[in-house]
């Protein structure tokens, strides 16, 4: 069953057609890649998903709703979270409170209720530690809580990433190079937290350039180039396909 039904999505830049006539679905549980080499429209696709651009054409459908020209915080809302391909902290906060900050979308207070703290505010303050906490010993990041978040290392900022988006209790995590600046061993580390997300029930939509992890931990595979769909399928149908050797993987025929 389609949890994400994307069909003939369109995107222009000016002249520049970054998505062009895009359809695929992703499945409920399933661990989808979307590859391509630079430019090929992928972080475009996923900025159109989550309501950061609204498409020229297309439809985009979760979990039976269209959430073309929603608004990014109601897409949160309904389920989707993403990662991002630059580290998106808050660099001055701690670890716990970026951590919290995904569960924002899940809150009621606001401003009257933060400064005047009724017992329903501060029970919705304690529900969102206790999630942040959860979360946070998910993804092996439950030390050093109150530490500033700039002071983590690169790998460890990832998976701090990966724990707010997972804080917001989403049915869709979205991760755009999750293994970006990673080293071999936290590379494989991340597969298996890939798989362990699935494992929970969170359907998982990837752009990854390490080429044996999206092989590794990929059930489907999406792969563009010049903003078009040239190939689909299972990772071993994806890796022998002419065009995505021609187009992605830079390998000559024999």
């Amino acid at each position: 069953m389609a949890l994400l039904h994307l069909k003939n999505l369109t995107k222009y830049f000016g002249g520049l057609t970054a998505v062009d006539n895009v359809s695929f679905d992703v499945n409920e549980g399933s661990i989808v890649g979307l590859i391509g080499p630079n430019g090929a429209g992928k972080t475009t696709v996923f900025n159109l998903i989550t309501g950061h651009y609204v498409p020229d054409q297309g439809e985009i459908i979760f979990n039976g709703q269209n959430l073309v020209k929603k608004p990014t915080h109601i897409i949160v809302s309904l389920g989707i979270a993403r990662t991002f391909q630059t580290i998106r902290l808050f660099k001055e906060l701690s670890v716990l409170e970026n951590a919290m900050s995904g569960y924002h979308c899940r809150m009621k207070a606001g401003i009257f209720a933060g400064m005047f703290k009724p017992r329903w505010q501060k029970r919705e303050e304690r529900q969102a530690i206790e999630i942040a906490l959860k979360e946070l010993k998910f993804v092996g990041l439950d030390v050093d809580l109150n530490q500033k978040s700039k002071n983590l290392s690169y790998g460890n900022q990832r998976l701090l990433e990966i724990a707010r988006a997972l804080a917001s209790s989403p049915k869709l995590i979205i991760l755009d190079e999750p293994a970006g600046g990673m080293n071999d061993q936290e590379t494989r580390e991340l597969v298996e937290l890939i798989r362990n997300i699935r494992d929970r029930g969170i359907t998982v939509l990837l752009i990854e350039h390490d080429m044996s992890l999206v092989m590794d931990v990929c059930e489907y595979i999406v792969v563009l180039d010049n903003g078009k769909k040239i190939a689909h399928g299972a990772p071993e149908e994806v890796r022998e396909n002419k065009k995505v050797i021609e187009a992605y993987l830079g390998l000559d025929e024999e």
